[in-house]
């Protein structure tokens, strides 16, 4: 699954060319939050939530009141530090180097060079070194998807083809959705009071009185209404069947709902629709690779790969090595062989390395996220892959939006399982073991 990386809210977001209110911030020392044996303090609420009211700093009129504002900013913080948490306990590591590596692609894109972020960060009074650990934690819980999408998403392709027929209409819808969320085991009361506030929302949108993606913002219980409850663009196939025999018959910047799902009542709005037609026919360069790998990524690591990578320059057969030294458990046996593949199927440090290649050449020793590598170029060829592209990003999309709801499913089984003691002012919704 293809993943985002998204900076923690209380100190990355500076860092993406977001304006920071940090410098107005004074420090506090209260506790905002007790998280299982973990603590929020104040001082990272109000830092987390000043970040937030910049970025609506030309519309502050779609934020919701401060004290609900406060309530969704820290519900993140929580989650944050309940998924890096369980990471940690599920042996989810994350390098030094990696992070090295995440702060040399996050200066990049904001055409800085590591230094420069350094200094913009200081002159935005934050901590380097509280920056890198953000940071990491944020490497980990995506690390912890990854894990999860692997260990419990899985896409058949006999949906691929279903999803593929259904594209016929060439047809796809932008939607964005409001939750009014509902505890598991939900007591009839709750119920009533949920179904009541989903039906004041619908009738304020009815009356024109506040705009639907305001609405989110204030209203939503879902974990991205602070982007207005975008879902971005699906085509049918993507979209439950609770609704997606209306979708067709709706018109831009219509509502459905509420109704009644897994995770409370919801509104639903069509955003706009745009043609999906098939992939055209697209040429690519594939590669033909066989490589060697050590999975410690330590100094012992390093020492055994420049061993294996001696062995070859001295006249040893690269096939010969790789089944007998390699630990990668799927190419071993093959004489590391990969097949052919895109430049970028195994990352992009792997698919650097093979394109500056020549063809027969052998790779000096390289560290990616699975270890340490050697590897020999074979070949190229030009393939048409439009087909292949096609039924790619079908299985792509099933994929997140598997992934989506299995994750939600999680965190919320995760934060009713938490011991979590809210207390700052204003902000309520303790619970406790």
């Amino acid at each position: 699954m293809k993943n985002i990386l998204i900076p923690s809210l209380a100190l990355a977001l500076a860092a993406f060319g977001l304006p920071s209110m940090a410098q107005d911030i004074q420090p506090l020392d209260g506790i905002a939050a007790v998280v299982n044996e973990d603590v929020i303090l104040e001082s990272e609420l109000a830092l987390a939530t000043a970040n937030i009211l910049s970025q609506y700093g030309d519309r502050p009129e779609q934020l919701p009141p401060a004290e609900v504002l406060r309530r969704q900013v820290l519900e993140r913080l929580i989650l944050v530090r309940l998924q890096t948490a369980r990471a940690q306990e599920s042996g989810v590591r994350v390098s030094d180097e990696e992070i090295d590596a995440a702060i040399g692609g996050i200066a990049k894109q904001n055409n800085l060079t590591p230094d420069q972020l350094r200094q913009q960060l200081a002159g935005d009074g934050l901590s380097f070194s509280d920056f890198r650990r953000s940071l990491g934690e944020e490497l980990m819980i995506q690390r912890m998807r990854q894990r999860f999408a692997q260990s419990r998403i899985t896409v058949s392709e006999g949906e691929v083809d279903a999803a593929l027929a259904t594209q016929a209409s060439g047809t796809q819808y932008r939607l964005a959705h409001i939750l009014v969320a509902l505890p598991n085991g939900a007591t009839p009361e709750q119920i009533a009071t949920a179904q009541q506030k989903a039906d004041g929302v619908k009738g304020l949108l009815d009356r024109g009185e506040m705009d639907f993606q305001a609405a989110a913002v204030r209203y939503s219980d879902s974990p991205n209404a602070l982007e207005g409850g975008d879902l971005g663009w699906r085509s049918s196939d993507e979209i439950p069947t609770a609704f997606s025999g209306s979708i067709s018959t709706m018109q831009r910047g219509q509502v459905l709902g509420p109704f009644r799902g897994p995770s409370g009542f919801q509104l639903l709005q069509l955003v706009d629709t745009r043609s999906a037609a098939a992939a055209d026919a697209q040429t690519v360069t594939q590669y033909q690779a066989r490589h060697i790998l050590v999975r410690s990524s330590d100094a012992a690591g390093k020492a055994r790969i420049d061993t294996l990578r001696a062995r070859i320059a001295g006249g040893a057969d690269f096939a010969t090595v790789a089944r007998e030294d390699s630990e990668d458990r799927f190419t071993g046996d093959k004489g590391g062989d990969l097949g052919w593949f895109m430049q970028d199927q195994f990352g992009p440090d792997f698919g650097a390395q093979v394109a500056g290649l020549a063809d027969g050449e052998v790779s000096a020793p390289f560290r990616t996220q699975a270890g340490w590598h050697v590897v020999q170029r074979q070949g190229t060829r030009q393939a048409n892959v439009g087909e292949e592209n096609r039924r790619a990003q079908v299985r792509e999309t099933i994929g997140q939006r598997k992934l989506e709801d299995e994750w939600n499913r999680y965190l919320r089984e995760l934060r009713g399982e938490a011991y979590v003691d809210i207390r700052t002012a204003g902000v309520s919704g303790a619970n406790g073991d």
